[in-house]
Order: structure tokens, then sequence, then C-alpha cells
């Protein structure tokens, strides 16, 4: 991607620590003094939060084609209008969820085929791939949500069944076998600081930081 900034994706599954990851990834960066922009997907424009708003709706059934469609047409407007303008300024973008997300959670958890969802989601396969992509590597039967007995069912996603999450993971891990260059896998530890610093030591390994 011939942009002066970096572009970083974190994924995993629902309930293993990314949010607390990406504070602690927050707060490092102001230390640090790294000029960082940190978004979300679904999200991070006007236009894609409202589409979010249709995708997350617990009222509302989207049928797996017009799910995959919708996630793809945020990228795209998050794309041009937030991630390639802020890489492009030379800032990191740090991105909760990404394509990724779409492959684990359509391709594979919703039966549509990884390759089918990538041709979906070309004009970001094409235009705007992360330079490292951070999955946090926790099977969501075992999350720190599930060990704390809390249950939280926000939105569609989340109030999905313990099978399709456990689909959504094995995704996951079928992604990171298939490009280990750009996705670097990291078990998370119980104490959120170990977790922090192998984060960071990937950032200096890919030569993020």
């Amino acid at each position: 991607m011939n942009t002066k900034g970096k572009f970083i994706t974190v994924e995993g599954c629902e309930g293993v620590g990314k949010s607390t990851q990406l504070r602690l990834l927050n707060d490092y960066f102001e230390k640090e003094g790294i000029d960082a922009i940190f978004t979300r997907e679904p999200g991070g424009t006007p236009i894609a939060e409202r589409i979010r708003g249709i995708l997350l709706d617990k009222n509302l059934a989207v049928s797996p084609r017009i799910e995959a469609e919708l996630f793809a047409v945020a990228r795209m407007e998050h794309i041009n209008n937030l991630i390639k303008p802020s890489l492009e300024a030379g800032k990191v973008v740090v991105c909760d969820r990404y394509i990724d997300s779409s492959l684990a959670y359509q391709g594979v958890a919703r039966s549509l085929g990884i390759d089918n969802v990538y041709e979906i989601n070309a004009y970001a396969r094409d235009n705007c791939m992360p330079d490292l992509t951070i999955f946090i590597d926790m099977d969501p039967a075992n999350s720190w949500r599930k060990r704390n007995g809390t249950v939280i069912l926000n939105d569609r996603m989340e109030g999905e069944s313990h099978e399709f999450h456990a689909l959504c993971y094995k995704g996951f891990k079928e992604m990171a076998k298939r490009e280990p260059e750009r996705i670097v896998s990291i078990v998370p530890d119980e104490d959120k600081n170990v977790t922090h610093k192998a984060i960071i030591q990937a950032f200096k390994e890919k030569g993020i930081v």
C-alpha cells in the first residue's frame, strides 16, 4: 500500500479482551507521541455508523449475503473517507475489526465461503489492506467474558449461538494460516499488560513503531 502511514487492524472473537488491548494501545501511542487514529468496523464515518446500526440491530433479520454486502459497503465508505486520508497524512490507523472479521463471520460462520467474501470485499482487498493484523487468539468458549460469568447481548452478532461463534474462531484461525506474514496471532495472558507487551513486540518486529 503506497501510503506514508501504517494501517493496523485488531481482530478476535467476542469477549477476548480486544477492547482492553485497544485502550492500552491508545495510551501507548499517546505516551510515545505517535499520531494515531483509532476507529472501528462497521463504522468510523457517519454513513458507515448508520450502516452499523442496521447490521447490529437485534430486531432485524438480515440474510447472509446482504449482511456481507452491507459490511463491504460500510468498509468502502470507511476506506475512502477516513482510513486512506489518515494514512496519506502520515498517521497510524488502528481499526477494531476489518476484512478478516467479514471472512470469519460471513465467510465461515454464515457459510458464504472465504473466497466469495473476499470477492465481495474486492475494493478493500485491492486498495487498502492492513500492514499488520493482530489476532487475539482465544476460543470464545473460554473468553474472559465467559470466565467472568458475564453475558452481553448488546447486538445481533453478540446474540448468536455458541456454534456460530465457534465457527467465527475457526475462520480467524484459517485466515492466520493463510496470511502469516500479515496476521500475527497473540494468545492473551491473564495479565493484560503481558498481552500488551506481546503486541508492541509484534509492532516492533514489523517496523510499525
